[in-house]
């Protein structure tokens, strides 16, 4: 494995490789995720869960949260990849780990990133000690949080107020993860990793662990891709003969999107490496993921930006095809989705205000917002209230006049020419 990612380096064909896995990719039918009871429980249109692998919720008429159950036999391992719970489906999140029997759940988003939420707060904060989900009747109650550098371990008392019967939930929080982007290092993510192993959330004996980002595919495909491979090279004779791609491409029968950058694959591919030591048994390497990782510095102020991104790239839909009526993106920050409403009133402001500078991109932003299934219209008031200054400063009025000189020039000319053919007339034959 460590020839096969010296070489893909080497050529620079890490675009190559996540190519070929976007184009064979496996695509399944979403019919249910597509229907209109179904679109505000959406947080972006074109992340969607596979009608044969989503999960179903047992309470209530409407059994549908965008989930997937990823089970992958031959590791032995499961996974529920879902994405970031928006206000109206916390309760619907909860009652899915409730039902799962899921003893952990793994984020790997920030609530907020560069100024978008991305991810309602569906756990108590410390000033709250617990919430209460009133559609679903489950409450949460915080026991402890342990806040390091880069992520957050939360203790968490779930109860179903139907029946009275109280579980731990483990909130494992990496807080240092940009979206689209790769951690700082695979030590400080396999440090991380090795947290969740340890806590016994990965145990066959509970239910599918909770992986979620903000859609539920990129970060959170990662974070699978990486432990299901680990996972392989420890239960083969042959550790090395685990094949990244096809595991991946395993996956991607369960979930659509798996792993959304080249650099998320390169990145993946040097945490299975450098995990793959403590596999062939060199455990002195836990150690030393844990001092290099600096999880005892004091963590980054909460609304602090993430580390930045790497370079652009031409991102895929997510079902590794592009149907010929979607707009692709060339920004990950521009797909289409379906935010809460509380949303709205911010991005009329910013959308007219970005307007101008955006007119000269050669990708469309289109963002689609919405919390329920309808969207409102603007009117003409609400967009002129969105224009900036600088818009007011660029476009200059033209006095009424200035439409009239052509036509009075014209006139002039007309005018004169006809008096000096007359003149001349006068002066040759009088």
């Amino acid at each position: 494995m460590e020839q096969e990612f010296a070489e893909i380096d080497k050529n620079g064909s890490w675009a190559t490789l996540y190519q070929d896995i976007r184009h064979q990719a496996s695509d399944f039918p979403c019919k249910v995720a597509k229907l209109p009871e179904n679109r505000n429980r959406n947080r972006y249109r074109d992340v969607s869960p596979f009608d044969h692998s989503r999960i179903k919720l047992q309470q209530g008429d409407n059994d549908y949260v965008n989930a997937s159950l990823i089970k992958m036999e031959e590791a032995q391992s499961s996974y529920i990849l879902t994405q970031g719970p928006l206000p109206h489906t916390c309760g619907h999140f909860w009652e899915m780990v409730w039902e799962q029997k899921s003893r952990g759940v793994v984020m790997l988003n920030r609530v907020i990133e560069k100024g978008s939420v991305k991810c309602a707060r569906y756990w108590p904060s410390k000033e709250e000690v617990d919430i209460i989900f009133a559609d679903t009747k489950f409450k949460l109650t915080l026991i402890s949080e342990d806040v390091k550098s880069y992520y957050t371990v939360r203790q968490l008392e779930v109860e179903n107020l139907a029946t009275e019967e109280t579980r731990e939930i483990l909130h494992f929080h990496y807080t240092t993860w940009p979206d689209f982007g790769v951690p700082e290092s695979p030590a400080s993510f396999l440090n991380f990793l090795f947290k969740v192993r340890e806590s016994g959330s990965l145990n066959p004996e509970h239910g599918p662990i909770m992986v979620h980002c903000s859609a539920g595919i990129g970060r959170s495909g990662t974070f699978s891709l990486v432990d299901t491979c680990l996972l392989l090279m420890d239960k083969r004779k042959d550790p090395l003969s685990v094949n990244v791609k096809q595991v991946l491409l395993e996956m991607r029968k369960y979930r659509m999107g798996l792993i959304q950058t080249a650099d998320q694959m390169r990145f993946s591919y040097m945490a299975i490496i450098e995990g793959a030591k403590f596999i062939m048994g060199d455990s002195s390497v836990q150690e030393q993921w844990k001092e290099l990782s600096n999880e005892d510095l004091d963590p980054p102020p909460e609304h602090s930006p993430p580390p930045p991104r790497p370079p652009k790239r031409a991102t895929e839909t997510p079902n590794g095809k592009t149907p010929d009526h979607r707009i692709s993106f060339s920004d990950p920050d521009e797909r289409m989705c379906e935010e809460s409403m509380e949303e709205i009133h911010d991005g009329m402001k910013n959308q007219l205000t970005r307007s101008r500078a955006e007119s000269s991109e050669p990708e469309l932003r289109k963002r689609h917002i919405g919390e329920s299934t309808s969207v409102p219209t603007q009117t003409s008031e609400q967009i002129n209230s969105g224009r900036s200054e600088e818009d007011d400063e660029v476009v200059e009025e033209k006095p009424s006049w200035l439409h009239w000189k052509p036509f009075v020039v014209n006139v002039c000319v007309v005018t004169a020419f006809a008096a000096g053919a007359y003149l001349c007339y006068k002066a040759c034959f009088h």
